[in-house]
C-alpha cells in the first residue's frame, strides 16, 4: 500500500489517498476513477510528499503499553511483599485455610497458594476470609 497526497488542478483542494502500488494510481487515473473530493474534477494529481521515516531506535511509547508495563510491574512488586510475608501453601491452600480456621490456628504468618474459584467462593460462604489476586508468572529472562 501506498499513501500519495493528491491536488486538485482545478480548485487546488489537497487530500491523501490509499492505492495498492504507484502504478494502480496511474491505472485508476487513466480509467478516470479519480476525481477532487471537493469539486469533482478529473484534474487530480499526485503532490510531493514528504516520507514517513521511523527511528527504530527511537520508537514512540505506546500509552496503553505503558499502563500494562506499569500494573504488571505494580503487581510483581506485590508478589514479591506476599511471597516474603506469607507461607507458600501450593495447591493446599483450601484444606490449609480451613485447617487454621476451624482449629482456631495462630499461625504467624498468613498464608497464600492456588485455589479454583469454586473453592475460594465455598471458603467465603463458610466465613473464611480469602481473596484472589492476579499472579504473574514471569517467563521472561
Amino acid at each position: 500500500m501506498i499513501k500519495y497526497s493528491l491536488k486538485c488542478q482545478d480548485c487546488s483542494f489537497e487530500f491523501d489517498s490509499w492505492f495498492s502500488s504507484s502504478k494502480e494510481f496511474d491505472r485508476l487515473k487513466k480509467l478516470k476513477f479519480i476525481n477532487c473530493e471537493s469539486c469533482r474534477s478529473l484534474q487530480v494529481e499526485k503532490s510531493l510528499m514528504a516520507p514517513n521515516l521511523s527511528n527504530a531506535k527511537k520508537k514512540p511509547v505506546d500509552e496503553d503499553n505503558r499502563k500494562f508495563e506499569d500494573v504488571k510491574r505494580k503487581l510483581k512488586d506485590y508478589q514479591k511483599f506476599v511471597k516474603k510475608n506469607f507461607e507458600y501453601v501450593g495447591d493446599n491452600f483450601a484444606y490449609k485455610a480451613r485447617t487454621i480456621h476451624y482449629n482456631n490456628k495462630k499461625t504467624k504468618k498468613g498464608i497464600y497458594g492456588r485455589a479454583s474459584s469454586k473453592d475460594v467462593e465455598e471458603l467465603k460462604e463458610e466465613g473464611i476470609e480469602t481473596e484472589m489476586i492476579p499472579w504473574i508468572e514471569d517467563k521472561e529472562n
